[in-house]
């Protein structure tokens, strides 16, 4: 539906967590991501490359503007983050004790990636496109 008349000026994820500086700070200290706003209880992340902006937001989860049957951690998600080199991120992110939730490894459709959780425990799966393995392509009618 586009009658031309709704402009998408943003779009982005906004992760409801009990401790918003631990959770902002993980983002910004492992993608470089960079506070645009911090109100304590709201924390409104970008980060500017190659003429692209990447957004994200974390909220205290028991903040009164959000309705009280929504007032629980994010849970459920996976936050992708797709970089150019995946093994620099992970070695740096190990050599800094970040836990890793599955480890580093290829996959037959197109990805090398590991996953971590931020501090609210919302898994993080990073990732360097590769490309897909031919024989699962045709196992896969692709």
């Amino acid at each position: 539906m586009n009658s031309g008349v709704l402009k998408i000026t943003a779009h982005y994820p906004v992760l409801l967590v009990e401790d918003v500086s631990a959770t902002a700070g993980f983002y910004e200290t492992h993608f470089g991501f960079a506070r645009q706003f911090d109100a304590g209880w709201y924390v409104h992340l970008a980060r500017e490359e190659d003429g692209k902006t990447h957004q994200m937001a974390v909220m205290r989860c028991d903040h009164d503007t959000i309705p009280e049957a929504g007032r629980t951690p994010t849970r459920g998600l996976i936050v992708n983050v797709e970089v150019s080199d995946v093994d620099e991120v992970h070695a740096r992110m190990e050599a800094a004790g970040v836990p890793m939730q599955q480890s580093l490894r290829s996959e037959k459709f197109g990805q090398r990636h590991f996953m971590t959780a931020d501090p609210g425990g919302v898994l993080v799966d990073v990732i360097t496109p590769i490309p897909f393995d031919p024989d699962w392509l045709a196992e896969q009618g692709l």
